[in-house]
């Protein structure tokens, strides 16, 4: 069955040859009327529709070119996916900055269909603290215990900040993408940002997880 998609970039015009979000821009049987307990359809639309009015955004990266074949990329949202198994970024963050030694953390998936996927775990420590062997092995317990072992970090980094929005909302889909290899600049705004200063060092861990661009 055909399905009207297109990528779309973050105002809602069509690319080729370049990756954007997946969207489907006219109705297609197979897509959901509703989500179950969910009577306003409140999550339904927070799901698919907040981000480009009237049109399904799918959550996953795809480049079209100019031949109408396509690639698609994997997830485009902060999801994190193990193995084919999906786990909310909440859900580890509860667990995480639970721990005495931890102020805060990020935790950013860089799975992307044809790479081998990592995930990387941000920590900011309360002050004197350090992250040797024993908090590492804390952390990563923690996470084994009350979520699940697929979702014990590759890497533990301890940072200064975690970048934030002017709202104060964790920037995970941003830095998420700069760590993947997307063109810094057309994926973060610092102006928009609280803390700004933060992204020095998710810049240059981008160009050491990146020896060149992905997209």
């Amino acid at each position: 069955m055909g399905v009207c998609a297109e990528a779309f970039d973050e105002h809602g015009q069509t690319l080729i040859n370049e990756v954007g979000e997946l969207v489907i821009t006219k109705p297609m049987p197979s897509m959901p009327l509703y989500f179950w307990n969910d009577q306003d359809g409140t999550r339904y639309y927070e799901s698919y529709f907040d981000t480009y009015p009237g049109i399904w955004k799918h959550g996953d990266w795809i480049k079209l070119d100019d031949k109408g074949s396509c690639i698609i990329y994997g997830r485009s949202d902060s999801t994190i996916n193990r193995s084919g198994v999906r786990m909310g970024t909440s859900d580890i963050y509860r667990v995480v900055e639970a721990i005495d030694e931890v102020m805060e953390s990020l935790v950013i998936d860089r799975e992307v269909l044809g790479r081998r996927s990592s995930l990387l775990l941000f920590v900011v420590l309360k002050p004197g603290e350090r992250l040797d062997e024993e908090l590492t092995a804390k952390i990563k317990e923690q996470i084994r215990g009350h979520v699940s072992p697929r979702f014990i970090p590759d890497q533990i980094h301890v940072v200064e900040q975690i970048p934030k929005t002017l709202n104060g909302k964790k920037m995970e889909v941003p830095i998420r993408k700069v760590l993947l290899g997307f063109e810094f600049d057309k994926v973060v705004n610092a102006d928009s940002m609280r803390n700004p200063e933060s992204l020095q060092f998710f810049k240059e861990l981008a160009l050491e997880l990146n020896e060149k661009k992905i997209f």
